[in-house]
Order: C-alpha cells, then structure tokens, then sequence
C-alpha cells in the first residue's frame, strides 16, 4: 500500500483505540495515543492528557460512567498533519433528581493529530456537541428537571451538562455546537493546523 494509505489506516486505529482503551480503562494503553504535549478538549475537562487519564482514573474510582460509541470517520491529511473528525456518542449514567438516567449526547470528535518519529498522536481532541438527551433507566421512571438551570446550558449538550453539574462538576459553557462561532473558530483552526500554522487557542 502506499503511504497515504497507511497513513489513513494508522489514524484510524488512533481513533479507534482511544475509545476502546478509555472506556476499558486500559490506561497504560489509552496513554500511547496521544503525544506528550496533547490536549483533551471535554465540557468537564481542559487541559493535558496525562492530566485527564488521572482524573478519568479518579472518576472511575468515584464510580462516574461515561462511555462513548464510534461512528464514520472523515480525515483531511496534508503530510505529517491531519485533521479527523468522528461522529459519536457519549453516554453518561447517573442520578437526576435522584432517578437513575442515561444522558446521550451526539456529535463529532474534531481531532489535530500528527505524526512524529513515525507515530501518529493526538495533540488536541476538542468535541464539537450537537444534540443530546435523558432518558431514565427505568421507563416507568418520571424525572422533573429544573427548566430554569437547564436553560442555562447551551442547546448542544444541554442535559450532559445538566448531569455532570449535579456531580459536582464545572462546566465550561463555550465549547462548539453544531453551528455557530465556536465550531466557526474551530473550523478555522482546522485549517491553520493543515497548512503548517502553529496549534492556538
């Protein structure tokens, strides 16, 4: 094959393990993909990876359930750099008004990835949220959110939000969504990273 196409097999299986390892809780795995100066971009969390395995780590340990489902892969490759993005899903499982729930939240893993001694690594991660939901475990469950806290998350991961909140997290409200300036701006970062421009904020 050649080495484009490797290159495009290699970033896949980069993409793909994250989820598999993150989720198993593989941790000496999930730390190989990304490179040591990587980032991870989450509505609870900002700031390195070593830093976000610990904590993931930590909320595991708190019994915190967050998981995440993979759907199609799009990568825009200019040769050591990529930009991919993924659809997927993550699942949160906890407590609402004391109900157990399932919050759902769809949208796109936006990842800058490079390749560096001959390995492909993650050095942002930064998820673009476009809608979610909560359902109770039980269906014959009622839960009664609290409409005027609700309605202080954006529309995009409004319940994940909601969820992660009442568990004692903070939340950082300006992260992409489907549309908008945000998910603009990250677009635009996108094709700075491809066109050899430096990785800022």
């Amino acid at each position: 094959m050649d080495t484009q196409t490797l290159d495009r097999l290699a970033i896949r299986d980069l993409v793909e393990n994250w989820v598999i390892w993150r989720d198993a809780g593989d941790w000496e795995r999930f730390a190989t993909v990304w490179h040591d100066d990587g980032v991870m971009m989450a509505t609870w969390f900002q700031g390195p990876a070593a830093e976000f395995i610990r904590v993931t780590r930590e909320g595991w340990a708190r019994g915190v359930s967050i998981l995440h489902f993979l759907g199609g892969t799009s990568i825009d490759l200019v040769g050591d750099r990529a930009v991919v993005q993924t659809k997927m899903t993550i699942s949160q499982r906890g407590n609402v008004q004391n109900v157990p729930c399932d919050v759902v939240c769809t949208g796109r893993f936006f990842d800058f990835v490079e390749k560096r001694s001959g390995r492909w690594g993650l050095v942002l991660r930064q998820p673009i949220y476009e809608k979610d939901r909560v359902d109770p475990i039980d269906p014959a469950s009622k839960i009664e959110l609290d409409q005027a806290a609700l309605a202080k998350f954006p529309k995009g991961f409004r319940h994940l939000a909601y969820i992660q909140t009442q568990i004692g997290y903070t939340v950082k409200l300006d992260m992409p969504q489907l549309t908008g300036p945000e998910v603009d701006h990250l677009y635009e970062r996108g094709k700075s990273w491809l066109a050899g421009g430096a990785l800022v904020r």
